[in-house]
């Protein structure tokens, strides 16, 4: 896979490395997301044995692991014979580490499935034998619960332990048009509303044909790994797909309060409370809140939404038509996808101008919180603001094939208006996002109100 960006994860990665102590180092992030290509380039050219768990016996990972190991110290006994209990790994380590070294086990969930008490093993292991080492032991997984429980939170096993940890998220947008930088923004905000900043969902899209063709071949057909994705994603992570399933059902066709959401499902208001917690954990739900709401109340408002491009895109297409699909009729989804497609894009295009925002902010001010702002009836696409200088950035985003004209910027200004924040005391701002452009009208409004005006991902005026 190519590997995009990450500089900054690397950069932590490496300052913890120049340390010359030892490190317990825990990377997690949801399947696809990049921890796995991440680790291989940390450890490039670097003294170290990456090691992939699986799903075997513990006497089958401590046999792999010691060829691993025994490979990397020229031990051919090690290599050939390999563990016979975890706690001899990390003596093997003590006695053997000569210069610094990575052990870096991927999908260590894996090894807590097969035993029970490895995280207490290797609580134990890094105690007496790793932490005064010249050692850097990655553990990294897909299961973002057991990856918190075996090692994060307070009552794990590793939990004091560790001496970072990375929660690996999403590619932005910026950084994720790298996979394909000779798309234009257009062609490419098409992709990014089907596989958001996922590496391993870009990585299967061909540049070369259009979005129809890779949906027809990636996604559409039954034996393409992403048919199934979002099924094979909640019966790895949980232990009643069926109920979290209908939560995403409801929240992907508009559910998006927990009364609606309870009405919808069936289920019971507080274990819907609880679904849709382990949901937020995982990456797929988010509860969005206005953005000027206060910390006091944001326990009783907020809207829940899915933050995953291609779960939304998956409920869509895939799961409504998915019996037509499994025997190869694709003419319905297609069909669906052609005539509106464009609203997915126009979600996408929304949270792209909240990242792209920030990229005009030393023209205005400083952004303490981007987001989106709304009440009963009306809502602001894009709000910046800055609650110790009283400075806030009113933003309408429009993925239309007309262009912006001042009808647009004069109804913000009246929804502003509606916005009860630092009233009488505020400075404001304004910026108009465009997917076609504006009218002269409109250009000359701008230059005579200081209007931010963004074409695309351009910022023209």
């Amino acid at each position: 896979m190519k590997f995009i960006n990450r500089e900054q994860e690397l950069r932590a990665l490496e300052e913890k490395w120049a340390s010359k102590t030892a490190q317990l180092f825990i990377i997690y992030g949801k399947r696809r997301v990049g921890k796995t290509e991440l680790i291989k380039q940390f450890i490039k050219g670097k003294n170290a044995v990456y090691f992939l768990a699986s799903q075997s016996t513990e006497k089958d990972q401590l046999q792999s692991l010691g060829w691993a190991i025994g490979e990397q110290f020229g031990d051919s006994a090690l290599a050939r014979n390999g563990f016979t209990q975890w706690l001899d790994v990390f003596e093997y380590l003590k006695k053997n580490i000569k210069e610094r070294f990575i052990l870096a086990i991927d999908e260590y969930p894996y090894l807590a499935e097969a035993d029970k008490a490895v995280s207490s093993l290797f609580q134990k292991g890094w105690d007496e034998f790793l932490k005064e080492c010249n050692v850097f032991l990655i553990l990294s997984g897909s299961s973002i619960a057991m990856m918190e429980a075996e090692t994060l939170i307070y009552s794990a096993p590793l939990f004091g332990r560790r001496t970072g940890q990375l929660l690996l998220k999403p590619l932005a947008f910026r950084s994720s048009w790298q996979f394909f930088p000779d798309k234009s923004f257009n062609d490419f905000l098409g992709i990014y509303a089907i596989t958001g900043g996922m590496p391993a969902y870009l990585a299967e899209f061909n540049p070369k044909i259009s979005i129809e063709d890779n949906v027809l071949g990636k996604i559409f057909l039954p034996t393409a790994y992403l048919f199934n994705e979002v099924d094979f994603i909640l019966r790895q992570e949980l232990r009643e797909p069926k109920n979290y399933m209908a939560i995403l059902k409801a929240v992907a066709f508009g559910r998006t309060k927990l009364g609606n959401i309870v009405n919808e499902t069936g289920l019971d208001k507080s274990l819907t409370n609880k679904y849709l917690s382990v949901l937020e954990r995982l990456q797929i739900v988010e509860r969005e809140f206005s953005v000027t709401e206060s910390p006091a109340v944001k326990s009783r408002k907020g809207l829940y939404k899915l933050c995953d491009n291609f779960v939304r895109f998956w409920f869509q297409y895939v799961y409504l038509y998915k019996s037509d699909l499994e025997i190869g009729r694709n003419d319905e989804p297609l069909r669906k996808m052609k005539e509106n497609f464009s609203v997915l894009e126009s979600i996408a295009y929304e949270d792209v101008c909240r990242e792209l925002v920030r990229d005009f902010e030393n023209s205005m001010f400083y952004f303490e919180r981007v987001g989106k702002w709304w009440d009963k009836n009306e809502e602001i696409d894009v709000v910046a603001l800055n609650s110790e200088t009283k400075e806030i950035l009113f933003g309408e985003a429009k993925w239309s094939q007309k262009m912006i004209g001042v009808d647009i910027y004069e109804n913000l200004k009246k929804k502003a208006r509606l916005v009860d924040w630092n009233f009488g005391k505020r400075k404001e701002y304004y910026a108009l996002f465009s997917k076609s452009g504006f009218t002269k009208d409109m250009i000359a409004l701008a230059k005579k109100e200081n209007v931010k005006l963004i074409h695309r991902n351009k910022l023209i005026l």
